[in-house]
């Protein structure tokens, strides 16, 4: 009888073997052999799942973002305005060893998505939908009355998701430097700046 492979949970588990490389190793490590070592798979197996390295990389960032997603859904329930938007900034920096490896994945994609289209549009979606979030957040607190800056929200959205990355990296860098008291200080700097 032959044997029944779902093909979903081996997609899965080579998605989660790519992530845990690029999270341990860096992403230049996660090559095609090592994945499928990970995994516990043969070379040739990732290409009955995956049409080259870039999907198996691409699915590992998307996997990772819907984790993101899902923990923000949660922690964001019955929050509105600065509330919430403290909430999705705070999540979105390295506080905890969990997110310190969802930045570390996230900002190894970044060089190399420069070089490639598909990771590249996987970015730039992924980045404007936190970035409609952050604008909507925004929108809501400055209904409600929450922010007395006059200043355009789209700029106020760039400058606090700019800081969120800019505070990341120097976390991951510099973790002596900025610690993680530091870092939410920083952040929750900028909310009170914009309340009224």
């Amino acid at each position: 009888m032959p044997k029944i492979v779902d093909h979903g949970v081996r997609r899965d588990e080579v998605v989660a073997a790519a992530t845990r490389i690029i999270m341990r190793d860096g992403i230049d490590a996660a090559t095609t052999r090592a994945i499928a070592k990970e995994a516990g798979y043969s070379n040739g197996v990732l290409t009955h799942y995956f049409a080259d390295k870039d999907e198996i990389l691409v699915s590992a960032l998307e996997a990772s973002h819907r984790r993101i997603t899902e923990r923000l859904r949660e922690k964001l329930a019955g929050r509105t305005g600065l509330d919430a938007l403290r909430e999705v900034l705070l999540d979105n920096v390295p506080l905890d060893d969990e997110r310190v490896r969802e930045t570390g994945l996230e900002v190894g994609f970044w060089g190399r998505s420069l070089a490639s289209a598909d990771l590249l549009e996987v970015q730039r979606r992924e980045a404007a939908d936190l970035r409609h979030l952050v604008v909507s957040l925004l929108q809501a607190a400055a209904e409600a009355g929450e922010i007395r800056s006059g200043e355009d929200l789209d700029d106020v959205a760039e400058r606090l998701l700019a800081l969120v990355d800019g505070l990341s990296v120097h976390r991951l860098l510099y973790p002596s430097r900025l610690t993680g008291g530091r870092l939410e200080r920083l952040i929750l700097r900028e909310i009170d700046l914009l309340a009224a």
